[in-house]
């Protein structure tokens, strides 16, 4: 571990001909100063985190994206794109020191032996989890663990007196890239991605197949609040809606001889009306998507301004298990435009907190890109702008007209969650019975003021001081989260996203827009 920091260089090394003789004098320096830290220090020290604090301080002098990555975290920090962790499967939620299970996961260990949502765990082989200061990070390491292994945990259920102990035989269990697809109207589909991982591909193609056979003609793909991923995965689902040879992305840097990558066989979804859905922390992968289909005119782009990372990691494996992720390209649309925003000279980590402040998310007339940065859209000739982010056609500000400090101060001390887990718990049997089907959950089940006062009473125990126009102003916000937040606990995440979709200004904007056939094309700068 203490010559990591060396290995990496002399690696590096191989790579770096050109400046042979300096590097080898920044190797020996280097090597000199652990050197003398390790060997002469007044103190004692710990020569591994020294090692790795430099190696951190050194790929913090590059840029915002490239990081060290130790070998404890390295595993879960792949988990979301890999599409899988081994585990036992289970979505839980700690409510005043309690882990109650909110669902498990089907087909999955948890499942398989009987436990079901609303179960309290009480111990994890035979430790004591519930009524102690533990944190979700530590019950997730202890559930966790290599698929075959056997993990005891005990439960308390309603109506059982004593605790029912289980040994789960962990396993491998799915992450899913996709969150939501369902039918909006007859003909237009919705399909929402939170991450681009191994599987989205498949996952996308499953449900806009099952889509398709429910009548989808349009669709909407919401990449709101999509961080990015895997570089393949976004071409692969961007080859979905363009022709054969179009160009998706390429990718450049100094070291890095220009990539492209083309469209190639017919996609799945090449002909219908399309609406991609992004915000300012939509990134990366789903800035390359987005950008392809605005440069060719495929479709028409709905929300805000894009985050703007355009800079490509490669992830290396360091001797220890740890690893670095290296910028080593940019990205660009096929136009040329670099999605990457400027980062030398500016406090990077505060530029969505400075695009707030500065308007932006408000009104689109306060985002001003130069002339130097125009460029023209390949097919209709269109303006749109580099510098940073995607631009979208149309500009859909933040909704703040229910939101109010009541209502932020309820979310932020857990109260609103604490209720919904709470009702669920207690009524979980009943809303089964009185609403076997989520459509008719959807349609008839009403947030009723009596549990309204309820939470507002949760909030005074929680010293949360009430103001009663903040409550009227977020009554409506309120009723539509606790719906959701309920039908989450009982179906899934799916019907989540047909509940509290319902406040997606966006996804409401582009329904709109694909049911005027005259303004989807003309946003386009197509004619008819």
């Amino acid at each position: 571990m203490r010559r990591t920091a060396i290995t990496i260089l002399i690696a590096i090394s191989c790579w770096c001909v050109e400046a042979q003789q300096d590097f080898a004098t920044n190797i020996r320096k280097l090597q000199y100063v652990l050197g003398a830290i390790e060997n002469l220090y007044v103190d004692t020290i710990d020569i591994n985190n020294v090692t790795e604090n430099t190696i951190t301080n050194v790929l913090k002098e590059l840029d915002p994206h490239s990081v060290y990555i130790p070998q404890k975290e390295l595993q879960q920090a792949n988990e979301p794109l890999e599409g899988s962790f081994e585990g036992i499967g289970i979505q839980f939620q700690m409510l005043e020191d309690t882990l109650f299970v909110i669902q498990t996961i089907a087909g999955c260990p948890a499942e398989r032996v009987g436990i079901r949502a609303g179960d309290r765990m009480i111990e994890i082989e035979d430790s004591v989890i519930a009524g102690v200061k533990i944190q979700n990070s530590e019950i997730m390491r202890r559930l966790r663990g290599k698929k075959g292994t056997t993990v005891r945990v005990k439960i308390l259920r309603a109506g059982i007196p004593d605790l029912i102990e289980f040994h789960i035989v962990r396993d491998k269990i799915p992450l899913y890239s996709l969150d939501a697809s369902y039918m909006t109207d007859k003909t237009t589909g919705y399909i929402k991605i939170n991450n681009f991982g191994a599987t989205t591909l498949d996952e996308f193609k499953k449900a806009l197949s099952d889509l398709k056979k429910q009548g989808l003609k349009n669709l909407i793909l919401d990449l709101q609040g999509n961080g990015g991923g895997y570089l393949n995965a976004a071409i692969d689902l961007a080859d979905e809606f363009l022709d054969k040879d179009k160009l998706i992305v390429y990718t450049q840097g100094i070291h890095q001889p220009k990539s492209i990558a083309n469209a190639t066989v017919k996609g799945n979804f090449e002909g219908g009306n399309l609406v991609i859905l992004i915000d300012e922390t939509s990134a990366s992968a789903s800035e390359i998507v987005s950008g392809a289909v605005q440069d060719w005119d495929r479709g028409v782009l709905v929300g805000r301004r894009t985050f703007g990372k355009g800079l490509v990691q490669r992830q290396f494996i360091l001797p220890d298990g740890s690893a670095i992720r290296l910028t080593t390209a940019r990205y660009y649309t096929p136009t040329g435009r670099c999605i990457q925003k400027p980062y030398k000279g500016t406090d990077y980590q505060k530029d969505l907190e400075m695009r707030y402040e500065h308007g932006e998310f408000m009104h689109a007339d306060s985002i001003q890109f130069p002339d130097s940065l125009k460029y023209e859209t390949l097919t209709s000739k269109r303006i749109v702008y580099g510098g940073g982010g995607i631009m979208p056609d149309v500009f859909v500000p933040v909704d703040t007209t229910m939101t109010t400090t009541y209502h932020r101060n309820m979310i932020a001390k857990g109260v609103l969650n604490k209720f919904c887990v709470q009702y669920v718990d207690m009524h979980r049997t009943e809303l089964k019975m009185q609403y076997p089907e989520f459509k008719t959950f959807l349609s008839e089940f009403a947030v009723s003021d009596n549990m309204l006062e309820t939470l507002v009473a949760m909030g005074n125990e929680a010293n949360i001081e009430f103001s009663e126009q903040d409550f009227q102003r977020s009554k409506e916000l309120f009723r539509i989260q606790i719906k959701a937040l309920i039908t989450r606990d009982i179906w899934s995440v799916q019907e989540y996203y047909q509940v509290i979709n319902q406040l997606n200004r966006p996804l409401l904007k582009a329904i709109e827009i694909l049911q005027d056939r005259e303004l989807y094309t003309r946003t386009l700068g197509k004619t008819r």
